[in-house]
């Protein structure tokens, strides 16, 4: 494989959460980048980048509240290593890998060998297990500290993290509701084993769950916020546990990610609990519910929907990131970096 003379990356040169208009892609020269490695680094090629709700969040300086503008963005990966530092096997080069940085909408990148996590090819199903994967996964064992024969509520249910979240719920013996806004996606999840679709576009979500399920859940995997969290608070049985892994519906908002109130009284009576989650809290957990995962789909246990929006090339990453805000996605959003273009957008 040749070296490039140069290779495009996506920068945000302002702070802000309308992620098409605060990028831009910049060139940048390889050989800078492959003669500096350090010890223990090695340069990928990405074939295929991983879109996440957060983008907008990072963009928008939630996470490293001093980020000065221009800095790359970006949080996940698929590639091949092509070039080793010092103290890195050239063996490693032609490994697959996945991998989680900040800065990885990028063609190629500079990483820590240690940080990569290798994959028997470049299916982009590989994908959807690192950020959405191991947040279903470690939410639901540790947050959720799910057993069989309970009853599940996840919402937005079709997206990267959620349909996972419904098959390795399934998969534990539980019964599993899931929200979503269209009946294409409510075949999906059908197809996932997810015994309640709830479409809030045709059904009413606080309707359905009161006349429903009159007992409460148990567990609820909740991701949008607002009035969703405010169901799904009061849906819980007794001894309930509500995980809160974002507030989608805040991230595009004038004023950016914004949270929800808890009356307290609402969880001392009836011994309900509310816990936020954040991956990187349980980093030393990944390797293990990573693997098992790898297994699982390598041995078509696990199915993870990828959409790509009909898109490709570093140039439509804003585009899926706008895609899947829009609410438009089914499953995990991927770009292909180096595939031919058929726009659903």
């Amino acid at each position: 494989m040749s070296a490039p003379t140069t290779f495009r990356k996506l920068q945000a040169f302002e702070i802000g959460n309308q992620f098409s208009k605060i990028t831009r892609i910049v060139n940048v020269d390889y050989k800078d980048l492959a003669s500096n490695l350090k010890p223990g680094h090695v340069v990928v090629k990405n074939y295929h980048v991983g879109i996440n709700a957060s983008d907008v969040n990072f963009t928008n300086a939630k996470y490293i509240p001093n980020i000065k503008p221009p800095f790359d963005v970006g949080f996940e990966a698929l590639g091949e290593i092509v070039a080793v530092g010092p103290n890195v096997s050239k063996d490693k080069i032609g490994t697959y890998v996945i991998y989680t940085q900040y800065g990885s909408f990028t063609e190629y990148i500079d990483i820590v060998v240690k940080a990569l996590t290798p994959i028997p090819s470049l299916r982009p199903e590989f994908l959807g297990l690192l950020t959405s994967g191991l947040t279903a996964s470690i939410a639901l064992e540790e947050t959720g500290r799910m057993k069989s024969g309970e009853t599940v509520l996840i919402t937005a249910a079709a997206g990267g993290a959620g349909q996972i979240a419904v098959q390795l719920a399934k998969l534990a013996g539980n019964h599993v509701i899931g929200t979503c806004s269209s009946d294409d996606k409510v075949q999906m999840l059908k197809e996932m084993g997810c015994d309640r679709v709830i479409n809030y576009k045709k059904e009413d979500f606080k309707t359905v769950m009161k006349k429903e399920y009159p007992r409460g859940v148990d567990i609820v995997f909740e991701s949008v916020g607002g009035n969703f969290f405010d169901i799904c608070l009061k849906s819980l049985a007794v001894r309930g546990r509500l995980i809160v892994i974002g507030m989608l519906a805040s991230y595009t908002d004038e004023k950016g990610m914004a949270g929800d109130n808890v009356n307290t009284i609402k969880l001392l009576g009836t011994s309900r609990s509310v816990s936020g989650f954040f991956m990187p809290d349980y980093s030393e957990l990944a390797p293990a519910h990573m693997a098992k995962m790898i297994k699982m789909l390598s041995e078509g246990k696990l199915k993870i929907e990828i959409d790509t929006c009909g898109l490709s090339g570093i140039e439509s990453v804003a585009k899926g990131v706008e895609y899947l805000h829009a609410g438009k996605n089914k499953g995990k959003v991927v770009i292909p970096l180096y595939e031919k273009k058929n726009s659903k957008i």
